[in-house]
């Protein structure tokens, strides 16, 4: 119970990241931040019982790094659509191609990889898309971490609904507006 996740905005209420409610209390009960909504759980104590912070906001303004997506398989399929980025097939049973093969210098980053159908990949080879007559259907690019990459996971649990107004994804349940 004092493990549940609680969501940290910025200043300026820019999701920063997510805490338990034992690092959540601290912020709290330092004044470093201010509670902005409430969980459904209580916390007690012998002589007081504490409503459990679901979103608090830092009173003063962290700097960081824009999030980035994890460069993985899954991840590059996603951003791909599960699409064949030579021949448009849709697919779940794709390979992963270097745009520019490793021999030949190619990195294994976001611009160089790309969703291959077997039969595609086969065909390129250890060759270059030019030397392989073939072409991208787009030029693969680093996808943006956006909010439901960096905090879907917890949003699948209906206790954070709250988390969607200060995570800008609006009501969840359909015909509400």
């Amino acid at each position: 119970m004092i493990n549940a996740p609680v969501l940290v905005l910025n200043q300026n209420y820019e999701p920063l990241n997510v805490c338990d409610i034992r690092r959540a209390f601290r912020l709290l009960g330092a004044a470093k931040a201010e509670l902005l909504a409430r969980n459904h759980q209580v916390i007690r104590t012998p002589t007081v019982e504490i409503p459990a912070p679901s979103v608090i906001r830092l009173q003063y303004h962290i700097k960081r790094p824009q999030p980035r997506v994890k460069l993985s398989r899954r991840e590059v399929f996603l951003r791909d659509r599960h699409t064949c980025q030579y021949c448009g097939t849709v697919s779940h049973d794709l390979t992963i191609d270097h745009v520019t093969p490793k021999h030949r210098g190619g990195r294994h980053e976001w611009e160089n990889l790309v969703a291959a159908c077997r039969a595609c990949n086969h065909r390129k080879g250890g060759k270059t898309v030019i030397e392989a007559r073939m072409h991208l259907m787009r030029e693969p690019r680093a996808p943006r971490a956006d909010m439901r990459y960096l905090f879907g996971t917890y949003l699948a649990d209906d206790r954070n609904d709250a988390w969607r107004n200060y995570l800008f994804l609006g009501d969840p349940s359909p015909g509400r507006a």
